[in-house]
């Protein structure tokens, strides 16, 4: 698909912000407590190592994912979708055209 430029109003950078910060926090979430688990059964030194592998491909999928520029966040909230870290719900305030972008971008990644 080849979306256009779209606008984006005062109203929807703020729906768009709180929908992109609480998959943010919530994907965090799950790496903290996983990280944790980690910490918890480490007994070797090469653990200590390990975690650190793990942390460092956290990071860069996490920077990677969470772009916050508003050429790419429909390709965002699409990916985020489908990963299930945010729902349709957590994108009430954005305009119909945008929130249909985002379902055929998301639908369009399941294929």
């Amino acid at each position: 698909m080849n979306l256009p430029e779209m606008k984006w109003s005062k109203t929807e950078k703020e729906a768009a912000r709180r929908a992109f910060e609480r998959a943010y926090r919530k994907e965090c979430g799950v790496i903290t407590a996983k990280i944790r688990e980690m910490i918890k059964t480490a007994s070797e030194p090469e653990d200590l190592w390990w975690i650190h592998d793990v942390l460092t491909r956290e990071r860069r999928q996490t920077d990677e994912k969470y772009d916050y520029r508003y050429s790419v966040l429909l390709f965002v909230f699409a990916r985020l979708l489908h990963e299930r870290w945010i729902s349709e719900i957590d994108l009430q305030g954005l305009s119909d055209d945008k929130i249909e972008a985002i379902r055929y971008l998301q639908t369009g990644s399941t294929r």
